[in-house]
């Protein structure tokens, strides 16, 4: 008998694509699965669509809103499968994947982590390929190689420690796939567009990059031990985003825009230092 995959897909506030995302998971060709979806404390719009697709779920849990990755634990947790694919509820993954993830597991012993190709799918009907690199934990240290949605085994999942939930602004993908990864194996890379991301505007990652420089910190202390075993490597790599952080301000300031505001400011801010 096949392996069973537990696609598991979290849903906060999502009527307008859960039911694409149920669906998506429905059209695996690999024929074990089962699909599990978390209601992480949604309105009552997204509500009335999950009771619509509840009898083509495996099981619906309800809770009150926790995060995105007490939900995909608490999904886990209930999974029976031997693999898991954490979908997002907004997304949705071409019919081949599973079968295709699957079959590299099987095949190579050394895989933790199965990902694919993705096509971004912008606001304005705009489309773009990503293309993650996978590797092994050296080199997840300083970028996220992999798709958030991967296929991992459950085990691992449990013997690792499940996601972060402290982790509520972002990145709890990434530094799930650090510790998958820290005690060995591999990111697997299907070279096919298997995944369809939306970039949305209020999404995860938007956040997180609003916030990204306290997600780093809390990654960079978490997981002390990895950066100093690449001390020289980790400096370079800061030294490096500063470099890049300071070129960006510098262009922003010889931009036209800048120039006006800074233009109009200063009477502004001369009148404000006479009243010292």
């Amino acid at each position: 008998m096949k392996p069973t995959v537990s696609i598991i897909i979290p849903c906060y506030n999502d009527d307008q694509y859960i039911e694409q995302a149920v669906l998506s998971a429905l059209a695996q060709t690999h024929p074990y699965k089962e699909i599990i979806v978390i209601d992480d404390g949604s309105n009552s719009e997204t509500k009335a669509i999950l009771k619509k697709i509840e009898p083509k779920i495996t099981t619906l849990i309800t809770q009150e809103n926790k995060g995105q990755s007490a939900a995909r634990n608490v999904g886990i947790k209930e999974a029976k499968g031997d693999y898991i694919l954490a979908l997002d509820s907004d997304d949705f993954f071409e019919p081949t994947f599973c079968e295709k993830a699957i079959a590299v597991f099987v095949e190579k012993e050394n895989i933790k982590l199965v990902t694919c190709y993705a096509n971004l799918l912008y606001n304005d009907d705009t489309q773009e390929i990503y293309e993650p690199k996978g590797g092994d934990v050296f080199d997840f240290m300083f970028v996220n190689c992999a798709l958030g949605t991967s296929m991992f085994k459950r085990k691992d999942w449990q013997n690792c420690g499940c996601y972060d939930e402290y982790m509520r602004s972002g990145l709890e993908d990434w530094e799930f796939f650090i510790r998958l990864l820290k005690t060995g194996g591999q990111a697997f890379v299907l070279k096919e567009p298997l995944y369809n991301y939306r970039k949305r505007s209020n999404s995860t990652t938007k956040t997180a990059n609003k916030k990204k420089n306290k997600l780093l910190y809390y990654i960079y202390i978490k997981h002390k031990e990895l950066y100093m075993s690449d001390y020289d490597n980790f400096v370079t790599h800061l030294l490096s985003r500063i470099e890049k952080e300071e070129f960006e301000n510098d262009k922003n300031e010889q931009r036209l825009e800048f120039k006006i505001g800074k233009f109009i400011l200063n009477p502004f801010r001369w009148f404000k230092k006479m009243l010292k």
